[in-house]
């Protein structure tokens, strides 16, 4: 059980700003929300649960994503219209998966994450970024678009995450984007689908307000040096490095979910 507010240890502030660097760093570095490192890091430093982690998260993705957005947006690497889209489309699967939480396990929904790691560190060795690939946009993409929005949506309201993680390799693997691109497209579109689970889980309780605006706030500080170095970095490399750190996450949540099952 998370600790209360009220009796919240001075340390866990502390692990709340570091958190919030790290999360900001790799949402600049990845294009995603940070929702990857925020919500393993508060079940494992924080003693939060699966559900209420995977709220707070979402509610502290807003601002990172938004600082990321800044970011991109001055090298020209954000695709509007298609961001729109996809928001479109996961606006209404965050809400989806905003009244799944409170009916899921907390096992399945810790397996569930893993699977989730575990795929995204397959596809991270099957794809090539490219910064020259140019992001065309037709009216079948455009409907490819917005059931992508609707399945990140999902996965959004469910896991915590802003749905980068899914975003950015389908936009570069499908749909033709560079890597930058995708990155700078994907956090304008996670914000609103953001904002939108965060209300869901307002609603139910799976929302730590204080923790969230502290671990927004110190992202916010990152984010911006995260995707400077996006566009130094060898796309390749990002990419092993990232899944390392992919793994050693899925490793410690497999290791709950098992203690978990095994508890009850």
């Amino acid at each position: 059980m998370p600790e209360s507010a009220q009796h919240r240890e001075p340390r866990a502030y502390v692990a709340f700003v570091g958190i919030g660097l790290a999360a900001g760093l790799l949402s600049g570095m990845f294009g995603v929300g940070g929702g990857a490192v925020i919500v393993p890091l508060l079940v494992l430093l924080a003693g939060f649960d699966q559900r209420r982690a995977a709220g707070t998260s979402l509610a502290a993705i807003v601002p990172t994503a938004g600082i990321g957005v800044i970011s991109y947006a001055t090298l020209g690497q954000v695709a509007w219209v298609p961001a729109v889209i996809l928001a479109a489309g996961a606006i209404v699967g965050a809400q989806i998966g905003a009244r799944l939480l409170p009916k899921v396990s907390q096992t399945v929904l810790r397996w569930g994450f893993v699977g989730f790691l575990l795929a995204v560190i397959v596809s991270l060795f099957l794809l090539v970024p490219s910064r020259d690939a140019v992001f065309e946009i037709g009216w079948l993409n455009a409907l490819a678009l917005v059931g992508l929005g609707l399945g990140t949506g999902v996965v959004s309201g469910l896991i915590g995450v802003g749905g980068g993680i899914i975003v950015v390799p389908f936009l570069m693997f499908v749909f033709g984007a560079s890597d930058l691109t995708a990155k700078g497209t994907s956090l304008l579109m996670m914000i609103p689908a953001a904002l939108s689970g965060t209300f869901g889980n307002l609603r139910t309780g799976n929302v730590e307000l204080v923790p969230a605006v502290i671990i927004g706030a110190a992202a916010c500080t990152t984010t911006a040096l995260g995707a400077w170095f996006a566009t130094l970095v060898d796309p390749g490399t990002a990419n092993a490095l990232f899944a390392v750190f992919l793994v050693v996450i899925a490793t410690q949540m497999a290791i709950k979910a098992v203690r978990g099952r095994r508890s009850r």
